[in-house]
């Protein structure tokens, strides 16, 4: 796989370790990139890690991900439930996208059960804290694996 999967995190993630650890573990999103990258290391491939609290930022990479990424691995954080701007980026990238969630949305507050990210994703892993990403990496390396066939 010669282009990166591109591993996108949302706004707060930067806070990973000290916010909510109840909810989103003690790993702190150092942490997470480096279970990312020896994830992909070990499936050959290789990842762009990047997180902003900017809408605009997410964009910009969702759209350069469309030339520069093999797919794309998004948590969306609290975008994924307000952020139409975000959706029609991943709707336009043209390569396979899978939604990752460190918690399970769906057994928690009523407006988490559903994103607008889900609309554009090929699937979506979530409810394994830190190895949510770690799966989302290997899915979307499948993905593009398939997708080469």
């Amino acid at each position: 796989m010669s282009k990166p999967i591109y591993v996108l995190s949302g706004p707060n993630l930067n806070l990973l370790g000290a916010r909510e650890p109840e909810i989103y573990g003690h790993q702190t999103l150092e942490d997470v990139q480096r279970l990312c990258e020896a994830r992909a290391s070990a499936l050959g491939c290789s990842i762009v890690f990047r997180q902003s609290n900017h809408e605009g930022e997410l964009i910009d990479w969702i759209q350069e991900a469309r030339t520069e990424g093999s797919a794309l691995v998004i948590n969306p954080a609290g975008y994924g439930h307000t952020s139409v701007a975000i959706l029609d980026a991943l709707k336009a990238v043209g390569v396979p996208v899978v939604e990752c969630h460190l918690s399970n949305p769906a057994s928690r507050e009523a407006f988490r059960h559903q994103t607008y990210v889900s609309l554009a994703a090929t699937g979506t892993v979530s409810g394994f804290g830190a190895a949510s990403y770690e799966l989302a990496i290997e899915a979307a390396a499948g993905l593009v694996g398939e997708a080469s066939k």
